[in-house]
C-alpha cells in the first residue's frame, strides 16, 4: 500500500519535467540494476530462461501500456478516482479469462463482472457525448494489467520470479528507450526529480514483491481486500497534499467493485 501510494504521489510530482516514456525507462533501468544485483546475491540469476520470450513479450507489452497509461492518469484526475478504476483490474480477469486462459464464464463471475462494471461507472461518472481521455487511460490501464497478469499466471508454471522481473524490467527498458527517443531528446531529471525517480523504480519492484508475496502466505480473498486500503490512504493523501475532494461517489463505488471482486473471490475458494 505504501509502495504504490508513493508511486502515485512520484508520477505526479515527475509529470511537468518526464513524459510516461521517460519516466518508464528510468524505472526499468532501477528495477533491472535491482533484480541483477539481489538476483546475484540470492543466486537465483542462473533462473533466468529464454524458452518463453514469446509470451515474456506480450506480457511486457500490456504491462508497459498500462504502467504508461497510469502515470498519464496519475497527472489529471484525483489519486482516489484514479486507484478505484485500477481496482477492477480482477473484474476485466475473470471476463477475459475464457478467451485467454479457456476458464469457464460461471454464473459467479458474470454476476462479478455485472456488479464491477456498475462500480466502474459510478466511479468514472462518464460523460457519453464527451468522455474524459484521462480517465479512458485509467480504465484501459485496468484492461491492460488484467492481460499482464493472465501472462503471468501462465508464464509462473515453469518461470521463476527472478526470470520473470529480469524479463519485465529489460524488455521494458527497450521499450522505454525506443518510445522516449522516439518523441525527441530525452530528459535528466534533476534536484528532487532524482529521488522521485528513485522513489518510483524501488516502490515499483516492492509493490509488486510485497502483493506476491503475500498472496503467497494468504488466500487472495483475505489479501485483494487488504488492498483496497489503498483508497482511503491516497484519499487521505490527495486531500492533505493536492487539497484533492474526497467525493462520496468514488467510495461507493470502490465499494461496489470490492463487492464484486469478494463475490468471485468466494466462488473460487468454494470451488477449490
Amino acid at each position: 500500500m505504501v509502495s504504490f501510494s508513493l508511486m502515485a504521489i512520484a508520477g505526479r510530482e515527475l509529470a511537468d519535467s518526464l513524459n510516461t516514456f521517460e519516466i518508464m525507462l528510468y524505472r526499468s533501468i532501477i528495477g533491472l540494476v535491482i533484480v541483477v544485483l539481489v538476483g546475484a546475491s540470492a543466486g537465483t540469476l542462473y533462473q533466468i530462461k529464454a524458452n518463453r520470450l514469446g509470451l515474456h513479450l506480450v506480457r511486457n507489452m500490456a504491462h508497459f501500456s498500462g504502467q504508461n497509461l497510469w502515470f498519464l492518469a496519475v497527472a489529471f484526475i484525483p489519486f482516489s478516482q484514479l486507484f478505484a478504476l485500477e481496482f477492477s483490474t480482477p473484474i476485466w480477469v475473470a471476463l477475459l479469462a475464457p478467451l485467454f486462459l479457456g476458464e469457464a464464464l460461471t454464473r459467479e463471475r458474470l454476476l462479478a463482472v455485472l456488479l464491477g462494471f456498475t462500480g466502474v461507472l459510478i466511479v468514472a461518472r462518464p460523460d457519453f457525448t464527451q468522455l474524459d481521455p484521462a480517465i479512458m487511460a485509467a480504465v484501459s490501464c485496468a484492461i491492460c494489467f488484467a492481460l499482464s497478469l493472465m501472462a503471468t499466471k501462465k508464464l509462473t508454471r515453469d518461470q521463476s520470479i527472478t526470470c520473470i522481473l529480469f524479463w519485465l524490467t529489460t524488455m521494458q527498458l527497450i521499450m522505454g528507450l525506443a518510445a522516449a527517443l522516439f518523441f525527441g531528446p530525452i530528459a535528466v531529471p534533476e534536484g528532487f526529480g532524482v529521488m522521485w525517480i528513485m522513489t518510483v523504480g524501488i516502490g515499483g519492484l516492492m509493490a509488486h514483491f510485497c502483493i506476491a508475496n503475500a498472496l503467497s502466505i494468504a488466500p487472495a480473498i483475505v489479501v485483494i481486500p487488504l488492498d483496497f486500503m489503498r483508497l482511503p490512504l491516497i484519499s487521505v493523501i490527495g486531500f492533505l497534499a493536492y487539497g484533492e475532494a474526497l467525493e462520496l461517489p468514488i467510495l461507493i463505488g470502490a465499494g461496489v467493485i470490492l463487492v464484486a471482486i469478494l463475490v468471485n473471490l468466494e466462488a473460487e475458494q468454494r470451488r477449490k
